[in-house]
């Protein structure tokens, strides 16, 4: 869609791609509310100010919409956002069932550890590097941890701001 469809779109009809991007409610209504954006540069400006603006509930709820990284099937729950993840983590297919099941590992310790889904760009990245990502966070303290997966799904989001705009 082109940014000039963006901006004119309907409140619903917005909302629903904005979550696409980002499932931070407080995130999307204030993406709406910015409307209309001059330029790429000013929607991807607002997206990161609004980004900031979240707070660690805002956070989790963002991190909730993704699924874990390395899972075969990407489930119902995940259906509008599904094309997108498996691109995304393109990498982690055709790998070592060593590196896949060690990949699950890792998500289950993550999830227990940290109370909520590892969070990664994984674009580009193949599975192993993955795994060494997640295994080098593991060590971080709550804080520190929630600030990395924030920035991860910041470029998250503004992959698929941008892959949002490139759709017919």
């Amino acid at each position: 869609m082109k940014l000039l469809t963006l901006n004119e779109l309907s409140a619903p009809d917005a909302r629903e791609a904005f979550q696409r991007c980002c499932g931070a409610r407080a995130w999307v209504e204030r993406m709406i509310a910015a409307r209309p954006f001059a330029d790429h540069a000013a929607l991807h400006a607002a997206a990161d100010e609004f980004g900031n603006a979240l707070q660690r509930a805002d956070w989790l709820e963002a991190f909730a919409h993704h699924p874990r990284i390395g899972e075969s099937a990407l489930r119902e729950k995940f259906k509008a956002t599904a094309t997108w993840a498996g691109a995304e983590q393109a990498g982690a297919a055709g790998t070592a069932e060593a590196v896949i099941a060690a990949l699950a590992a890792g998500n289950r310790a993550y999830e227990e550890r940290f109370g909520y889904v590892f969070i990664v760009c994984a674009t580009g990245k193949r599975a192993d590097e993955l795994l060494a990502i997640l295994e080098s966070r593991m060590p971080n303290d709550a804080r520190t941890e929630l600030d990395a997966a924030s920035a991860e799904q910041m470029k998250i989001t503004h992959l698929r701001l941008d892959k949002l705009l490139e759709e017919a």
